[in-house]
């Protein structure tokens, strides 16, 4: 019985299937990590512009106690710190995932 089962080729799979049916699941492995590399980018971009777009500045009071005479007993000095506009704040450096649309130029 084993043997017939071994020498039965009723639902064997040829080669050339085989190569078709795993050209197709590849490229349709490539298009998808295409896709799932833009949604990274895109996601990552969208991060980065969020870290961007806080604005970090900050100002301490200072305080300060006199004695009675009006010497200072203790004196606290307030500090600021402002933040400006980095190079790539405001979308200005978007990173995209399109076609290049010029050829690159000849290495000298």
């Amino acid at each position: 019985m084993l043997n017939k089962l071994w020498n039965d080729e009723v639902g064997a799979i040829l080669s050339a299937e085989i190569v078709l049916v795993g050209t197709i699941l590849v490229l349709g492995m490539l298009v998808g990590l295409v896709e799932l590399q833009c949604s990274l980018v895109d996601e990552l971009n969208d991060l980065g512009e969020a870290f961007g777009s806080l604005n970090q500045s900050y100002v301490i009071a200072g305080s300060a106690s006199f004695k009675k005479d009006g010497t200072p007993k203790a004196i606290v000095y307030g500090s600021h710190f402002t933040d400006r506009i980095d190079s790539c704040d405001g979308n200005e450096c978007a990173i995209v995932c399109i076609a290049p649309t010029c050829a690159e130029a000849p290495k000298p």
